[in-house]
């Protein structure tokens, strides 16, 4: 089984796990539920280079109650024929700015804080480009996650900023779409590009969605 599958079906049993022990009244109930997490992480451990205890202590902290798949949002700012990226520590390829929504915030309002954190800039949000599963699109590498990701166009308040990198990134720049850089795959698609472009050009288009 390929690994983005493995992923998948342990984050699945995660889920079923950790609803059931903020359900389950029952002292062996809860205790078939902690044996499913365990077995969930040395599941997601044959997919990656992490330890199973560790993934372990990841799953547990995850979630409490009913599992939902996260929320991630991005802002795509355009400029003329060029789009808003930052650099990502992580990985060193580049991404729309973004990140998980924080309780408290709407998506939009939470696009808007990271672009100030990630690109040192103020924008608004516009329209909404998408809503995307990211288990759906193949050229997403695999998350230990379910996310669903929301795609935001944006213009900043002041057309004349110049983005600077936040804690999260090296650098932010604004680059050609004819000649964009290397992306990190598992924060910013080509897809998400493509769709946000095409809101952003079409005042009448609809939102993509999964």
């Amino acid at each position: 089984m390929p690994p983005r599958a493995l992923l998948e079906l342990a984050d699945q049993i995660r889920a079923l796990a950790t609803t059931g022990l903020h359900y389950t009244e029952g002292s062996f109930d809860r205790e078939r539920y902690e044996k499913l997490l365990t077995l969930a992480a040395k599941l997601a451990a044959q997919a990656t280079i992490a330890d199973a205890q560790k993934l372990d202590l990841v799953f547990r902290a995850a979630d409490q109650g009913y599992v939902t798949p996260k929320l991630d949002v991005r802002l795509a700012d355009f400029r003329g024929d060029e789009l808003l990226l930052v650099r990502e520590q992580m990985d060193g390829r580049w991404a729309m700015p973004g990140g998980f929504v924080d309780v408290g915030d709407s998506p939009s309002e939470a696009a808007v804080r990271e672009a100030v954190e990630e690109a040192g800039v103020v924008a608004r949000v516009q329209r909404l480009a998408g809503v995307f599963d990211t288990r759906l699109q193949p050229d997403c590498p695999p998350h230990l996650f379910h996310i669903h990701k929301l795609v935001f166009t944006g213009l900043l308040v002041d057309p004349h900023a110049v983005p600077r990198a936040g804690s999260e990134a090296t650098e932010a720049r604004y680059w050609p779409l004819a000649n964009l850089p290397e992306l990190s795959l598992g924060r910013t698609l080509p897809l998400h590009v493509r769709e946000a472009l095409r809101v952003a050009r079409d005042p009448n288009a609809l939102p993509y969605f999964d």
